[in-house]
């Protein structure tokens, strides 16, 4: 009866704080109407504008999941932590998949009891850059910043699964996931107790359902992310200009390199849309240290990409993964000051 009274109560608040919720947003669009429905269409737009990046992606990590070839990848993830580590942050830099469409391998590699260490390491370099985030970047910003960005997913990916390894060691990476939800959703396994590789799901009715299911949690989860972030991108885009930015983030500053990370991450969208606007930047003052923290951080550190880790990790492991990922910004932001 108590459990009962307690639920209840908790249903009772959740309505609550929706309509309270609800009605401040009604207040908003009442009292800004025209900022609403701009930010509406800039965040329709920018849906359509990553479909063709993303609806491959959700595709991808469909077929991987009801397919059974998440097992295959995990074990480049098995054997010796470190050399795990160093295998899990070279695939991340060169694998053509963004960190959210790769999130339900990460979870299911997690909940197959592959060690945290070698998935973080992955997580961190892999919405960095790949190949042709590589040719895109040298024919944007030239091959320094381009060599620059992937070595420096790299680095991001050993340093980040270095430390992970030495505080967590070799214990299982399933006690990092939250419980129930949507982590539950991203790691469901196809076909209970099958264990062979099978790639065309479609021949089999539990692999062709199990691809269903995949598509739609993923979809789900891309959708809850872009839709806020893309509207505040646009809430920052109309308060900040480039210029007026690089004011800020010029060599003769000595908190440039902190304030792209901590200030331009957040506002990073998506990678390719990123390098005319960082070109901007340079020709307005950025210096080339802030300009490769802030592509390197905005991978891992924007609005979107940690929305897409929250709901799955736990908040250990969630601080966890900010605290490496804007540490080897500022290091890359550093370090490619002083070689530049």
């Amino acid at each position: 009866m108590e459990g009962q009274t307690a639920t209840a109560t908790f249903s009772g608040s959740r309505k609550i704080a929706a309509g309270a919720g609800a009605g401040l947003l009604a207040g908003l669009v009442w009292l800004w109407p025209q900022f609403f429905k701009q930010g509406i269409l800039f965040t329709g737009q920018g849906l359509l504008q990553v479909a063709p990046l993303v609806v491959p992606g959700i595709a991808l990590t469909a077929w991987i999941m009801a397919s059974g070839a998440d097992r295959i990848i995990g074990r480049a993830f098995e054997g010796r932590l470190m050399r795990a580590v160093l295998v899990a942050s070279a695939m991340g830099a060169i694998t053509p998949v963004c960190g959210v469409t790769i999130l339900p391998l990460m979870a299911g590699l997690l909940a197959a009891g592959v060690p945290l260490a070698p998935v973080m390491a992955f997580w961190l370099s892999s919405p960095i850059t790949d190949p042709a985030m590589l040719a895109t970047t040298a024919a944007t910003l030239g091959i320094t910043f381009a060599v620059g960005k992937t070595v420096a997913a790299f680095g991001l990916g050993v340093f980040g699964g270095s430390v992970t390894a030495v505080l967590t060691r070799e214990r299982s990476g399933e006690a990092a996931l939250r419980s129930g939800g949507l982590a539950s959703k991203l790691t469901a396994r196809c076909c209970d107790g099958a264990t062979s590789f099978e790639p065309r799901v479609w021949r089999n009715s539990s692999r062709r359902k199990a691809f269903v299911r995949q598509a739609a949690a993923t979809t789900r989860l891309i959708l809850i992310c872009l839709i806020p972030a893309f509207f505040a991108e646009y809430a920052l885009n109309a308060a900040l200009t480039p210029g007026s930015l690089a004011a800020y983030l010029g060599s003769n500053t000595w908190w440039a390199i902190p304030a792209a990370v901590f200030v331009g991450a957040p506002a990073y969208i998506d990678g390719y849309a990123a390098l005319p606007l960082t070109r901007g930047l340079i020709d307005n003052g950025m210096s080339p240290g802030a300009a490769m923290a802030f592509l390197v951080s905005g991978g891992v550190v924007s609005i979107w990409g940690a929305l897409a880790i929250f709901p799955v990790l736990k908040l250990r492991p969630f601080l966890l993964y900010l605290a490496l990922a804007v540490t080897g910004s500022l290091i890359s932001g550093y370090v490619f000051e002083w070689v530049y």
